[in-house]
């Protein structure tokens, strides 16, 4: 039986909600895992004409809300630079391919098959496994703005208070709330939009709004899953969902557990050398600073080995 054809608007931008299973039993994405496939959705979105507007990657499944624009996005120079990043500062970029390049990297299709494709190469790898890793093919849904993506958003980033792993959404991780707030939305990975951009509704004010619709959402019973605790959403409430300075340091402390070597920026870089073989990538590990502790850096977690 053929396949029946995806839903795509090609001619404007559109975001999707894409989810994807393995078809492996049980749980098997480890922390390491997760952290890969991060990584890769970090990276292909520098090269795709894409906005990633949230993620969460579970340890069987993962989704994603992204959204695609048409093939005339970006001029030459910006085509230039996004070859650069796909195949190395030494490859030589030929203007007779620029059709080429703008079909393929528009396509949702494409983008999300170089995605578990590379995923998949690194988890057989890593296990030393061969076959397949994914199920059936990705499935998405056309999500309109506004008021239908934060309700998307927030969807996504409970997935893991639906599943009894933590507490709170930004708890999480491997979430697009997580990352936000751990993080600081670092190198600008993900799109301030949230759904709130026909809101009339500062870029600086979007997250505390979000994180506002999250937990009363969130502290819905819907019958399916976990819900946020009552008396913790009643505490958000009285400060305004605001984020304290100690609410932030809280997040990073992560930092002194999940961390492969921390300290002062050259000790990290020093030590960082020995541990080379230790990574999949084999890219030098530069030291990252670690936000709310003055001259404190950290080497990416060891067991991204």
């Amino acid at each position: 039986m053929p396949r029946i054809p995806r839903l795509l608007l090609s001619e404007n931008p559109a975001v999707y909600h894409v989810i994807s299973r393995t078809a492996l039993p049980g749980l098997p994405f480890v922390a390491a895992d997760k952290d890969y496939l991060q990584s890769l959705i970090f990276r292909f979105s520098r090269i795709y004409f894409t906005e990633i507007l949230g993620f969460c990657l579970m340890d069987n499944h993962f989704h994603l809300l992204v959204r695609m624009f048409p093939k005339d996005h970006g001029d030459e120079s910006s085509l230039r630079e996004r070859f650069g990043l796909a195949y190395g500062d030494q490859a030589v970029f030929s203007s007779a391919k620029i059709h080429e390049f703008r079909k393929k990297w528009s396509s949702l299709s494409e983008f999300i098959k170089e995605i578990k494709q590379r995923f998949a190469r690194y988890y057989n790898e890593k296990n030393g496994r061969k076959g397949y890793l994914w199920g059936d093919r990705f499935k998405s849904v056309i999500v309109q703005d506004g008021h239908t993506l934060v309700n998307c958003l927030a969807y996504i980033d409970l997935n893991p208070v639906r599943a009894n792993i933590v507490r709170r959404p930004e708890d999480y991780r491997w979430s697009s709330l997580g990352y936000h707030v751990q993080t600081g939305n670092r190198a600008g990975f993900l799109s301030l939009d949230l759904g709130m951009t026909d809101w009339g509704i500062e870029i600086q004010n979007r997250l505390q709004k979000y994180r506002e619709f999250i937990y009363e959402t969130g502290a819905l019973d819907t019958g399916k899953g976990a819900h946020l605790d009552p008396k913790m959403v009643r505490k958000e409430r009285k400060k305004g969902y605001k984020l304290t300075a100690a609410d932030r340091l809280r997040f990073k402390t992560r930092y002194f557990t999940d961390s492969g070597v921390i300290g002062t920026k050259e000790f990290v870089a020093r030590n960082s050398k020995k541990f080379h073989d230790h990574f999949a990538c084999k890219r030098e590990k530069k030291p990252c600073k670690v936000d709310g502790f003055d001259g404190i850096f950290s080497l990416k977690r060891l067991s991204n080995a």
